[in-house]
């Protein structure tokens, strides 16, 4: 990520994350008491995940966020921080009883490999469990942000299809002035 992103480690961007984005969407799902989340990056969300659900183990790519973030929980027995790679997921099948990922699937480079990253979570996921994604809708301003870094936004308009290619069912998108949200229940 390019020096732009240092902006989701601050307090004013936590602050968005706890007070209007997470509530708007995850509106009253309920993520069960493991729950899986990929890509928490600065932490924002990793943040708000600890104080609402029972167990986060969070999957970063990104060595040195990951080792941030391992310091950073470092005695919090609520949350893991596993350093990986979500389109390879070394969980067993049906781990998990929900699961997140919020404003990184833009840095995902392919859509295939987001595919890939849709189909791992499922896989990892209990039958019937929730998967809520959320991420920014496309615009020149943030494209011109992540200038020398991957910038792939998912189009909102094909998530549907998408997830329930990749084992997903009853998905619901919804988009607002953050971006779009997306719920989905692993078949």
């Amino acid at each position: 990520m390019n020096e732009y992103h240092e902006l989701c480690g601050s307090d004013e961007w936590r602050a968005v994350v706890r007070d209007e984005i997470l509530p708007w969407a995850l509106g009253g799902v309920d993520l069960g008491d493991d729950v899986l989340e990929v890509g928490p990056g600065y932490g924002a969300t990793t943040d708000v995940l600890a104080e609402l659900v029972p167990k986060v183990t969070a999957v970063e790519i990104d060595p040195q966020l990951a080792t941030m973030l391992a310091g950073r929980f470092a005695g919090n027995d609520a949350v893991m921080i596993v350093r990986g790679d979500a389109t390879a997921l070394d969980f067993p099948d049906g781990r998990f009883s929900g699961a997140t990922s919020f404003t990184m699937l833009h840095h995902v480079p392919s859509v295939g490999l987001q595919d890939r990253l849709f189909a791992e979570v499922a896989r990892v996921l209990r039958p019937g469990a929730a998967f809520v994604a959320g991420d920014s809708l496309a615009n020149p301003e943030l494209e011109a942000h992540h200038e020398g870094d991957t910038y792939n936004p998912v189009d909102p308009a094909g998530l549907p299809a998408r997830l329930k290619a990749a084992g997903f069912g009853n998905v619901e998108v919804k988009t607002n002035q953050f971006g779009w949200a997306a719920a989905a229940r692993k078949r």
